[in-house]
């Protein structure tokens, strides 16, 4: 696996990274990590590498943007000193279009998405030996659309810049149209955003392929 022994692995988001960790840092005693895939992470990375001492710190804050995320990042992220971060955002960036459409003052539109990524991207990457971009998701099969059409060009965002910085992407939108082809969205996330524990896992899954997570279990 790609993440070195004695690694702090820092996970930030909005609610579907929080899903109630603790708070102010999601790190500790007693659930601290939420009843998410941060939790799916953390568990199997202990697991399966017992001996390499991961640290795993779960940021994530339910309702946030890029916008609120460049705001904490020197706070929650920098200050912290991870040794790797994992950012993913965008669900709330689109989101606020569509159920706060009279509020344009919350609405973050696909550019200054972009300059909020790059920003994050260029403040980061001289300061840790790994960072991660996941693509946003929404549990529509449809991309015709409007709302996965505009979720979807948020992951177009987070891929280009991955592949200009040499970073890992996680292309979370694919993992999830894999169980929507199976089943209705609604069994997976009752409001097509917030998934149950197999949309956590599928997400736990396609964050782990993209650090070389050894499935066969072996500690290497």
């Amino acid at each position: 696996m790609q993440i070195a022994p004695d690694s702090k692995i820092l996970f930030i988001g909005d609610s579907i990274t929080d899903c109630g960790r603790t708070q102010p840092v999601g790190e500790g005693l007693f659930g601290p990590y939420g009843n998410g895939w941060v939790n799916v992470v953390a568990g199997l990375l202990g697991a399966t590498y017992p001996s390499r001492g991961l640290r795993v710190v779960n940021m994530g804050l339910s309702g946030n943007t890029s916008r609120d995320l460049v705001a904490r990042w020197d706070r929650d992220v920098l200050q912290l000193s991870p040794d790797w971060v994992v950012v993913m955002i965008g669900t709330n960036d689109v989101w606020r279009r569509f159920d706060l459409p009279l509020q344009p003052e919350l609405h973050v539109r696909p550019d200054e998405y972009r300059r909020n990524l790059e920003t994050l991207v260029a403040a980061t990457m001289p300061r840790v030996k790994g960072l991660v971009l996941m693509s946003p998701f929404y549990l529509e099969p449809l991309r015709e659309d409007a709302m996965r059409f505009a979720m979807d060009e948020c992951g177009a965002v987070v891929r280009e810049l991955a592949e200009r910085n040499g970073l890992r992407f996680v292309d979370v939108q694919t993992a999830m149209d894999r169980l929507v082809a199976d089943r209705h969205s609604t069994y997976i996330a009752w409001d097509r955003v917030h998934p149950n524990i197999l949309g956590h896992t599928a997400i736990a899954r396609a964050f782990l392929d993209a650090v070389g997570f050894d499935w066969g279990g072996a500690e290497s």
